[in-house]
């Protein structure tokens, strides 16, 4: 077994009780770690319980980590990054980016795993410079690494949580309170992150 794996107990409830061995590698690790930063926000307990048990799992989700992987992989220089993102802040009609990142695996997936949460509006996934890989609503820029979303989530590859203020967002008018926290591949490294805008007014 890895090294880096612990084996730990876990009693499972159903007509008899039973033991069984669960893995917990670097990346549940880190999403502890996360978790209890959660813990430590201002956000109201019931939505901590919601970010730490329903969104919380998001952040090693395969899809994500793996799409966001390869767009990590293709090392666009951030000025290349910055000129879609002007691009993109000027244009009054879609762009092809804008219909990839609405379609592409990463928004496919945000869509089915957040379809069935009430309380998630806006949702997109962002890579280790902060350049969208995929979102189930338009953003009004394509670049979030000058912003405190990506950068205290990412926090340089260390990960963390970023909460934002409640406020209308202009991208699906609603009045949303944006919650950031790190993508983490199996090997317990950071290499994106992920926002979520929660309706309060759902909880």
């Amino acid at each position: 077994m890895n090294s880096h794996r612990l084996l730990v107990t876990a009693a499972v409830i159903g007509l008899g009780a039973a033991t069984t061995s669960l893995a917990v590698g670097p990346a549940d690790d880190v999403r502890a770690t996360i978790v209890g930063q959660v813990a430590s926000t201002d956000l109201a307990p019931e939505v901590q319980a919601f970010v730490s048990e329903k969104l919380a799992p998001l952040m090693t989700n395969q899809v994500f980590v793996s799409e966001v992987a390869k767009q990590n992989g293709k090392n666009r220089p951030l000025s290349e990054i910055q000129q879609m993102c002007a691009e993109w802040s000027a244009a009054e009609e879609e762009l092809p980016i804008m219909r990839e990142m609405l379609s592409n695996a990463v928004a496919n997936e945000i869509r089915k795993v957040c379809g069935t949460m009430p309380q998630v509006g806006e949702v997109f996934v962002m890579d280790n410079q902060g350049a969208n890989a995929g979102q189930n609503a338009l953003t009004s820029d394509f670049w979030q690494g000058d912003e405190a979303k990506w950068k205290k989530s990412f926090n340089e590859g260390k990960g963390g949580v970023d909460v934002g203020k409640a406020s209308l967002d202009k991208s699906t008018n609603e009045v949303l309170q944006q919650v950031s926290l790190p993508l983490i591949n199996e090997q317990g490294e950071v290499i994106g992150a992920i926002c979520f805008g929660l309706r309060i007014n759902q909880f």
